[in-house]
């Protein structure tokens, strides 16, 4: 398995996710031993029972600490005892990632420096075990690439270790601020908790988006129950997916799909110098296109319409791009579902010297091939020919290639 899905229509924690896994499939080992790494074994177990929420079946996880006294681990000293366990490298830097994050979301709530940080979010055995259990359960499965849905935060109020705080609770809400997640609503939903620091920082680590799913065949479904009793079934949906072959009908055989973010802006104040160095920056920053179209705005003045096609994680990145170097007070976005031929780029070996191609298989199986125009202006100007010449010759350069057996 390379794809996963993770459905969360009634919120987001981390023993939703770490059961949803157990549903699976997943050994109790794949948790334990690196558990064990950390020094936890024998300080936990895990309570796996199957239950029913809204007449809908799954597995509800609870774990119990069995430290006598549980200790107050600073995030400084977690840290540093994940970063001497013996881990899996990329699990290790994963774990990593989760736990700082954590920590960064709950210093900017509490207005104390990260490595201070020693509260339930990020040092309660709980919180460790869906952690590890989570990150390991993934790569046990070969998940390579992760989608979740947009996830509702809940509201009301909700009791903590500092009291009664509101609801979303402050620390989800600023982990959705620092890493640009959308949440969706909560309306029509009981009052309560429904997505969880651990369970939001999680996704923000592993997910490669929030937001709609490709086209996708499902392989196998993970289901975990949350404790609260809703007026609906309170659950979570791991997907197993391999990723869908093939097109709609009506497109290509060999199209395939894929979710790109637009972002938009008009601008009637900037110079033509600043546009243009707007757009180059946008594309350094990782923008696959951006391409701008004359319009007319208010008060009749003539103005650009500049718009970016990116990945969808590439969406802050590029808004602190458009902040730093654009002129404007906003940025319109929206996901858009882009079909693409299969597309692959090769070294041609040419009298002038070699030149890079673009390939595209058309749909009746054919192939198309394109030199790069950056490599045909240099082979120009290092040999003092006219462009139009050196195109000529890589075409029959490519021509005879084809020929040979």
């Amino acid at each position: 398995m390379s794809l996963a899905l993770v459905d969360c229509p009634t919120g987001l924690a981390g023993n939703m996710l770490l059961a949803a896994l157990f549903d699976l499939g997943l050994p109790q080992e794949v948790l334990d031993v690196p558990l064990a790494a950390l020094g936890l074994a024998g300080a936990y177990a895990i309570d796996l029972e199957e239950r029913r929420s809204g007449g809908l079946r799954g597995l509800h996880l609870a774990v119990r600490g069995l430290e006598p006294d549980p200790p107050h681990r600073h995030w400084a000293e977690l840290e540093a005892t994940i970063r001497g366990a013996v881990l899996e490298p990329q699990l290790k830097q994963t774990v990593l990632a989760v736990f700082g994050l954590l920590a960064e979301a709950e210093a900017q709530v509490h207005g104390q420096p990260a490595e201070r940080v020693h509260f339930h979010e990020v040092g309660a055995i709980d919180a460790l075990v869906d952690v590890v259990g989570v990150c390991a359960g993934l790569a046990h499965f070969g998940i390579h690439q992760l989608v979740c849905a947009s996830p509702p935060a809940g509201h009301g109020t909700v009791q903590t270790a500092h009291g009664l705080l509101p609801l979303p609770a402050p620390a989800v809400l600023e982990l959705a601020r620092l890493k640009g997640i959308r949440l969706a609503s909560s309306e029509g939903f009981p009052a309560g908790e429904l997505t969880t620091p651990t369970g939001l920082a999680l996704m923000a680590v592993l997910a490669e988006r929030f937001g709609p799913a490709p086209a996708l065949v499902p392989q196998a479904v993970g289901i975990g129950l949350g404790s609260r009793q809703l007026d609906r079934p309170n659950l979570l949906r791991l997907v197993l997916a391999a990723e869908a072959q093939g097109a709609e009908p009506g497109l290509p055989e060999t199209a395939l799909p894929e979710i790109l973010l637009q972002q938009q802006a008009q601008i009637d104040d900037a110079t033509p110098e600043d546009l243009a160095f707007l757009a180059d920056e946008l594309r350094r920053a990782g923008a696959l296109e951006v391409f701008s179209q004359p319009l007319l705005m208010k008060k009749g003045r003539p103005g650009v319409l500049v718009t970016v096609l990116a990945r969808p994680e590439q969406a802050e990145g590029l808004r602190r791009i458009w902040w730093r170097q654009g002129t404007s007070l906003g940025v319109r976005e929206q996901l858009q579902q882009r079909w693409a031929l299969p597309r692959s780029s090769r070294e041609l070996a040419t009298p002038l010297g070699p030149v890079r191609l673009k390939q595209v298989e058309l749909p009746q199986g054919e192939r198309r091939s394109k030199p790069e125009f950056e490599d045909l202006a240099d082979l120009a100007r290092r040999h003092g020919l006219p462009l139009a010449q050196v195109r000529q010759i890589v075409a029959v350069a490519l021509a005879q290639e084809e020929l040979q057996p």
